[in-house]
């Protein structure tokens, strides 16, 4: 069950998750810098106040979040927006397309050249992070953008995926369709653009678990 706890700490960290205050957060939603400062989480009355639908869909919006990811948040969020961090493996995206011995042949990584980084809340023990080197898709997308990646996470329709062509190239999008022979991907930033890939041709696809900018 969504707690009024529970909301605000999920905003609290998907702020930090994207090396934000809760004020930056709101000002890159294009909201009142003071949305949800914590003075404003309870009425004068001490009544629990919530956030509206229309603040937490634009801060969403903002940070390339699905509800679906949000929700995970709440779940996954250790009980504090505050939890320790805790090291994960990082590869650059030129290193991940270049290093193929870096991931086994269902995408999970291997020994290689990886470094490891501090990421908050992670509890997923198979997750990695790719730090962008370029702009891929931009605004979207820039070089000094990080993506959380499970290869463990099971892979739904809309959510957003990495995939790793048999060829070493890597390209980003939203899963629509996956059957056995046709993968059919959105475009991140552009609603209504749709390719289709030969499924014979992806090595694999994993989920992005997050988008840090």
């Amino acid at each position: 069950m969504l707690t009024h706890k529970a909301i605000w700490r999920g905003i609290d960290l998907l702020a930090e998750r994207n090396r934000l205050s809760a004020s930056g957060l709101a000002k890159r939603a294009g909201l009142d810098p003071t949305t949800f400062n914590k003075s404003k989480r309870v009425t004068k009355q001490g009544k629990p106040r919530w956030p509206s639908t229309e603040s937490l869909s634009k801060i969403l919006e903002a940070t390339t979040t699905s509800m679906a990811d949000f929700v995970s948040l709440l779940e996954d969020g250790a009980g504090s927006a505050t939890a320790p961090a805790r090291r994960i493996r990082c590869l650059s995206l030129t290193q991940m397309e270049r290093e193929a011995g870096a991931f086994d042949a269902a995408g999970f990584p291997q020994p290689g050249p990886w470094e490891d980084i501090e990421f908050p809340g992670i509890s997923d023990d198979s997750a990695y992070a790719i730090e962008l080197d370029r702009d891929v898709i931009p605004p979207v997308l820039r070089a000094g953008d990080m993506l959380i990646v499970s290869p463990k996470s099971s892979v739904r329709r809309n959510d957003r995926v990495l995939v790793r062509h048999k060829d070493g190239q890597v390209e980003l999008g939203v899963l629509l369709r996956r059957t056995a022979q046709r993968i059919s991907l959105g475009h991140l930033a552009q609603a209504g653009e749709e390719r289709t890939l030969d499924a014979g041709d992806v090595a694999w696809l994993a989920r992005v678990l997050w988008i840090s900018q």
